[in-house]
């Protein structure tokens, strides 16, 4: 039976694994219940060198590949109950170390977000809520009849990984058209997900909602512009789940400003929390969420039952399903 370790923070890995999880890694391979940090393993790097398996979640810690060479020899693969792995994957790829990441389960919980906050945005909720609250009932009123509602519009989707495909999915069930921009989209796949290929400026000028699910790259930051907004048609919505680092969001703030029939619905800004003074807080037609998109409460032991089950594909000598190669880590989140 080869050695296993919970690696990274203890109240995260509690809150991820739970108890039958737990129960199950713990019957399939040696894990001691100890959840260890990067302090305890480099303080005694020899009680781990026989170690196959990393289990964790947020807060993994980022070890140098000279580190993992002293501490982690006989590693096999690291399993990452949680989504990105940007942080720290690439020095365990380096050594030849699979990481498999729960990035397909955290996707579920965003794409349905997502998809509330389309619906709810098409008829516009978000100002029609804010506006009612303030006794202004009948200014409330013409701007939620200003609003297209959910059948036989056009919704714009910033990049189409997992997510998006996900949200382009459950779009087609409200006969939504899905306009998509992403360099790294097929015509076959989109065909197959039955969305349009278009450039951004199209993607703006067209959409009643534009949702943003792009990775955050050096070719990505702040891509999206005033130019590009500007474009955006009355009473449309720009949501974003993705990355805050997409947005020029003085561009934003500016466009907002100019345009009060327009929303934007923010779960992520560049900074987060943003700072005091930020221009989104003044905003009426800003609406700030601190990050919620993901999974959240018992969704998170949905990624600890994906990660499990990979850990019984690798250890059966069958293909990982969600590996992450550094190929994939130049487009995902």
């Amino acid at each position: 039976m080869k050695k296993g370790i919970f690696l990274g923070d203890a109240r995260q890995i509690a809150a991820v694994y739970s108890d039958d999880v737990r129960e199950a890694l713990q019957n399939a391979c040696d894990l001691p219940d100890t959840v260890f940090t990067k302090e305890t393993v480099l303080a005694a790097p020899a009680h781990f060198a026989d170690t196959a398996y990393l289990f964790s979640t947020w807060g993994m810690p980022v070890f140098t590949e000279a580190e993992l060479a002293a501490c982690f020899p006989q590693l096999r693969a690291v399993f990452y109950a949680a989504g990105t792995v940007q942080a720290f994957a690439r020095p365990f790829l380096a050594r030849g170390v699979q990481v498999c990441s729960a990035w397909a389960a955290n996707a579920v919980p965003v794409a349905e977000y997502t998809v509330a906050q389309i619906v709810l945005a098409n008829k516009g909720f978000y100002q029609n809520q804010r506006i009612y609250q303030r006794g202004e009932a009948a200014r409330a009123a013409a701007h939620f009849r200003s609003h297209s509602g959910n059948f036989g519009v056009k919704t714009g989707l910033i990049g189409v990984g997992m997510i998006g495909a996900m949200v382009a999915q459950r779009l087609q069930d409200m006969r939504t058209e899905v306009l998509a921009f992403d360099p790294f989209l097929s015509a076959e796949r989109a065909t197959q997900l039955r969305v349009r290929r278009v450039d951004l400026q199209t993607l703006f000028s067209e959409c009643t909602v534009v949702s943003n699910h792009l990775a955050n790259n050096a070719q990505t930051r702040g891509m999206l512009t005033y130019a590009l907004f500007r474009r955006l048609p009355p009473y449309a919505t720009f949501l974003n789940t993705g990355r805050g680092a997409q947005v020029n969001e003085q561009d934003l703030a500016r466009f907002l400003s100019e345009r009060s029939d327009c929303t934007a619905v923010l779960d992520v800004t560049t900074e987060e929390p943003l700072p005091e003074g930020h221009p989104f807080y003044a905003l009426e037609n800003c609406f700030l969420t601190t990050h919620i998109a993901g999974s959240a409460g018992r969704e998170v032991w949905r990624m600890a039952e994906y990660m499990l089950e990979e850990f019984r594909r690798v250890e059966a000598g069958e293909a990982a399903h969600f590996a992450v190669t550094p190929k994939m880590l130049e487009t995902m989140a």
